[in-house]
């Protein structure tokens, strides 16, 4: 069974008081008085009631001020407000409505109609509770799907950018390998050809120590010597060039790892140098620049156990975002300013606690206040339409945060560049090395 509502009635005058405290509790209400405005304030802070009788004209604070001061102050502000009173001009009761009371009882009181006001008006404030109440329930559940449904978005977008972007780079280097392995395969035996070719053409040269001039023209033609001195270092050169290819595959297999099913052994270093190598194209010169240098100052990490792609995909987002802000950084400054102070992004990592830490700082722009506490929002860019989605750092963040138990935090000064810091928690597995693990759920 509910308790009664508690009803303050705020009267100067004790045969008031007396009548109303006797109407009301022999209606069932619980019934507190005070004689005054200024302990009426007092008394609401430690007991706040249901609702107010409140007397107009009183000694030091009148019930106008009194009523001013409940509206004014949170805690009071809902209470509903009676003013009773003798006075009846329309002057006092428009005051009294402004200042926020809901109702006016007239000296001398006539018991039915008190009752009636009180109840309507407890009766309209339990209303008003229930419906705060019930907006509050349906705002909070909401807001719940809300984050639910972005949630749901992000891993959707992820999944799908993921698969895409991991079957595409696959592809890439599927089509790359078979050439590749051909050229591979073939320039040995070029080399050993030229040289067996060399070798045999030295030997006429000293059985025919005086060629007709037929063919001492073409010897000349040819530039024979010079032949001989540069088509090794042709080869040599189109070795490397293989060797390069061969490096660039397997960045790219190595960015596209598809380990979505389980967890694989892995070099962070080893995704954060495929990923730079991807983002290549971005960092090399340009008219308007010169190149923006990649620093990468590894510590002692060990092997650990995650899904790779999905780490990859975080450094991807991260690094990208880094060359943004330095090419955005760049604009109003000449090429010769830029070389002056050229464009750098660094990569840190160290084992800290237990934690693989990984900083990737540019030395750009930076973010301002305002734009830092959003940088990591659902859908928030400050690039230009058509320019950035707003997923990217919320996708990482998700990774990182949701997936790895980890954080993502984002140190910057306005004019001094943007730090981006990715902690996971590392495992230690090994007897005898340190090892770790990063647990990440990419599913």
């Amino acid at each position: 069974m509910s308790s009664p509502e508690l009803i303050l009635v705020v009267d100067d005058t004790p045969a008031n008081l007396e009548v109303v405290c006797e109407t009301l509790s022999d209606a069932g209400y619980e019934v507190a008085t005070a004689i005054n405005g200024d302990r009426a304030l007092k008394r609401v802070q430690v007991y706040p009631p249901d609702l107010i009788l409140l007397d107009v004209q009183m000694p030091g604070i009148d019930g106008f001020e009194t009523c001013k001061r409940l509206k004014a102050d949170p805690k009071t502000a809902s209470i509903p407000i009676i003013f009773m009173t003798a006075l009846s001009d329309a002057d006092s009761k428009e005051k009294g409505f402004v200042l926020g009371a809901v109702d006016y009882i007239t000296k001398p009181f006539q018991e039915k109609e008190m009752l009636a006001r009180v109840k309507t008006h407890l009766q309209l404030r339990q209303l008003t509770k229930n419906l705060e109440q019930r907006v509050a329930e349906q705002t909070a559940d909401l807001e719940a799907a809300l984050t639910q449904l972005q949630q749901s978005q992000l891993h959707l977008v992820h999944t799908e950018k993921m698969s895409a972007l991991g079957n595409l780079v696959a592809g890439v280097a599927h089509e790359i390998n078979n050439p590749l392995c051909f050229l591979a395969g073939n320039l040995k035996p070029a080399q050993e050809y030229i040289k067996d070719l060399f070798q045999l053409i030295e030997l006429y040269q000293k059985e025919l120590p005086y060629p007709s001039a037929s063919l001492q023209a073409v010897v000349e033609e040819i530039d024979l010597e010079y032949l001989q001195e540069d088509l090794p270092k042709l080869i040599d050169s189109m070795q490397e060039g293989v060797d390069r290819i061969h490096t660039i595959s397997t960045s790219l297999r190595t960015f596209s790892r598809s380990d979505c099913d389980r967890p694989i052994h892995y070099n962070i270093h080893d995704g954060i140098d495929s990923t730079i190598l991807i983002l290549k194209h971005r960092l090399k010169a340009n008219e308007s620049r010169p190149e923006i240098q990649v620093i990468t100052d590894y510590g002692d990490l060990p092997q650990v156990e995650c899904f790779a792609g999905q780490l990859n995909q975080v450094f991807m987002n991260v690094l990208a975002n880094a060359i943004d802000a330095l090419e955005e950084s760049n604009q109003g400054r000449s090429f010769a300013q830029i070389k002056a102070n050229p464009n750098q992004i660094t990569v840190k990592t160290q084992l800290s606690e237990s934690q693989a830490v990984i900083r990737i700082q540019d030395n750009g722009m930076g973010i301002t206040d305002a734009v830092k506490p959003k940088i990591f929002e659902h859908l928030f860019t400050t690039k230009g339409v058509g320019q950035g989605t707003g997923l990217g750092l919320a996708i990482a963040r998700q990774i990182v945060v949701q997936k790895h138990s980890g954080t993502l935090e984002v140190n910057s000064t306005l004019g001094q560049g943007t730090e981006f810091v990715i902690s996971i928690p590392v495992k230690d597995l090994a007897v005898k090395d340190i090892q770790a693990t990063i647990c990440v759920d990419a599913a």
